[in-house]
């Protein structure tokens, strides 16, 4: 029998926060207790919660090409990407998987299935330490999205689809100056060539948005994999994704939308580095006020693994709501979402022995150790 004890812990539980102990035995929470024993790991009051639950990361693509024109080995990057996202306290994680792009150059357009199949292997294998599921975010204008899209509905690891439409004028960026300046910078496109190119993006969305759309939505169906919106802007996106059986409303970008998501039981999911830089980067609703009027449901990390942790204690300072509350939406919530809360996402006892412990000095928390399956793994 292995037997691990802490205690002396702030246990960020369900519903309430215990000074208090945790016994993991065999790779399980055994016991939760309130008060100290004298045995075990002693944790002088910091924090102990469950381990973080990410449904929307980016972060393989940035460990792939972490500058214009570099390719790391796919393999070297999978397990990079891990082990960033170990180091920031998450322990299950469903990696954003692009099938389809706007530009001709996107690793996006060839990169999906050896990702994919990389992911896979690594998992098989044992060379990965958080628990790793994939999240296909399906481009609604590219002309092969259903055809792919196809080919991988029956894959064990996936978990979460999401529909996405990044035409200029369309959701996030509602805004037209805002897309120019967003692809110019970020992919070196001309003054010269951006108009046309924008008439192009224009083009594929009128050309392919509404059949892909129905296409997708009904093999989602088909498969009973839960379906998310991306970039909601108004009350109208909001009807289409009930009606396309979406449970996940992914960075609406306007207060009316989330309202709406609100109003017809979707999961609202924000970016954490969006409340952790105080806005937008694109100019759309802020994630804070969204927190502040209860209209947040998920925490994701986006693009920054790290911010995770730093956007929940950000919540706790900013709204006064006790961290075992902010904690969900980030752990027990995410879990809720893709089917996984019966094993996962809080801190109980039988389910799994994945859990953080945090020291907070009230500027940015520091992450002590991870532990997964009872076993420390940072």
């Amino acid at each position: 029998m292995n037997e691990h004890v802490y205690t002396n812990y702030r246990l960020q539980l369900p519903d309430q926060e215990v000074l208090g102990t945790l016994v993991v035995r065999d790779g399980a929470i055994a016991d939760i207790q309130p008060g100290l024993v004298a045995q075990g790991q002693n944790g002088d009051g910091d924090y102990l919660l469950p381990g973080l639950i990410e449904l929307h990361t980016d972060n393989l693509e940035q460990c792939i090409s972490p500058r214009p024109k570099v390719r790391f080995p796919l393999e070297a990057a999978v397990v990079y990407h891990d082990r960033e996202l170990i180091s920031a306290g998450v322990t299950t994680v469903c990696d954003a998987i692009a099938v389809g792009d706007i530009t001709p150059t996107s690793i996006r357009l060839t990169q999906f299935a050896p990702m994919i199949n990389a992911i896979t292997d690594a998992q098989t294998h044992g060379r990965l330490t958080a628990d790793h599921r994939l999240h296909l975010r399906c481009e609604l204008a590219y002309e092969h999205v259903c055809d792919i899209t196809a080919q991988f509905v029956e894959h064990p690891l996936l978990a979460l689809v999401s529909l996405m439409d990044h035409t200029p004028g369309q959701r996030q960026f509602a805004n037209v100056q805002k897309y120019r300046e967003y692809y110019m910078g970020k992919h070196h496109i001309s003054e010269t060539e951006i108009d046309a190119f924008i008439q192009d993006r224009i083009e594929a969305q009128q050309r392919y948005v509404s059949q892909n759309r129905q296409q997708l939505v009904e093999l989602m169906r088909s498969q009973n994999i839960p379906l998310a919106s991306h970039d909601d802007a108004t009350v109208e996106h909001v009807q289409e994704a009930i009606a396309d059986g979406a449970v996940i409303a992914e960075f609406p970008t306007t207060i009316d939308a989330a309202k709406a998501s609100h109003q017809h039981g979707l999961q609202i999911l924000m970016g954490a580095p969006n409340l952790v830089l105080g806005g937008s980067h694109s100019g759309n609703v802020s994630a804070m006020e969204l927190a502040e009027l209860d209209l947040v449901d998920i925490f994701s990390s986006d693009y920054v693994p790290q911010s995770l942790l730093q956007a929940m204690f950000l919540i706790t300072r900013q709204t006064q709501k006790p961290l075992y509350k902010a904690a969900k939406l980030f752990t027990l919530n995410s879990a809720k979402a893709i089917g996984l809360d019966g094993d996962r996402g809080s801190l109980a006892v039988g389910k799994r022995a994945d859990f953080i412990t945090v020291h907070d000095d009230g500027i940015v928390p520091r992450l002590t150790s991870v532990v997964r399956t009872g076993r420390r793994v940072a």
